[in-house]
């Protein structure tokens, strides 16, 4: 029986059947391997290994392939999904499988892109499903996001600057010290980049920091506090545990809350 345009629209967007969690549970996890497989070729392992964790790398490329294909031919609206954030990053994911052949350096940078894969996921209760509380959920969307931004800009650094400064960028560890560094502007000076594309990339990492990181940790503090000042009260009609002190009806269903304990 072939799958329909609606079915599989259902099952690649769906996270509240065992099918849905499955297909996205297991592209999160491919993000994850194919990751930590960029990550390990920057070290000196044996070529049999590395030959292994290509092919590996090939076999999830492939797959993100065809996710990305059967998401674009189960869209309604194609256009619009096309030029959707998702489909943008999803597209980035896989370009450097269609121009591997292509002698184009910038276009081994573009694999760094794929950890942004998991905002899809991210983006869904779902992946925090341990997780009772909506600021916990927010929380972690937002350690996942310094994540993110610090996982791309090491990874981008490194292939930058390890072809012209390979005693300096050994390993992808020292990308990603150069980028904690960089971006919380404590600047120690001992790593540098060489290249003119390193040091603009270097410019775009502060200013990132800058920007970025200080709204970011503000934001958790936020949480942090407003956290602190909530109780474990769970409401008996959806289920949400934490609630303020005052409160009397859940904030998330409206129903009434059951008397809290005063210790």
């Amino acid at each position: 029986m072939l799958l329909s345009r609606e079915k599989a629209e259902f099952y690649l967007t769906d996270l509240d059947t065992p099918v849905g969690q499955g297909i996205n549970l297991t592209i999160a996890g491919l993000v994850f391997l194919s990751s930590g497989i960029f990550v390990a070729e920057t070290y000196n392992i044996p070529n049999v290994v590395r030959l292994q964790l290509n092919i590996v790398d090939t076999a999830i490329f492939i797959i993100f392939v065809v996710e990305y294909i059967m998401r674009l031919w189960s869209a309604e609206n194609k256009i619009k999904y096309f030029l959707s954030l998702y489909s943008i990053i999803d597209l980035i994911a896989i370009l450097p499988f269609f121009l591997g052949a292509v002698d184009l350096s910038f276009i081994r940078l573009l694999r760094w892109f794929r950890i942004l894969k998991l905002i899809r996921v991210i983006d869904q209760r779902f992946f925090f499903g341990s997780i009772s509380s909506e600021d916990g959920v927010i929380f972690a969307r937002i350690l996942f996001t310094l994540f993110a931004i610090i996982f791309v800009y090491s990874g981008l650094i490194y292939q930058v600057e390890h072809p012209v400064n390979p005693k300096v960028f050994t390993t992808f560890l020292d990308a990603l010290y150069f980028s904690i560094v960089t971006m919380t502007t404590v600047g120690f000076g001992d790593v540098t980049p060489a290249s003119e594309l390193g040091r603009w990339l270097t410019v775009l990492m502060i200013l990132t920091g800058i920007a970025l990181i200080p709204w970011q940790v503000g934001d958790l503090i936020k949480r942090l506090v407003k956290t602190a000042n909530q109780v474990e009260t769970i409401c008996a009609s959806c289920g949400l545990a934490f609630h303020d002190t005052d409160a009397r009806f859940c904030k998330s269903c409206g129903a009434k809350l059951p008397a809290m304990k005063v210790e």
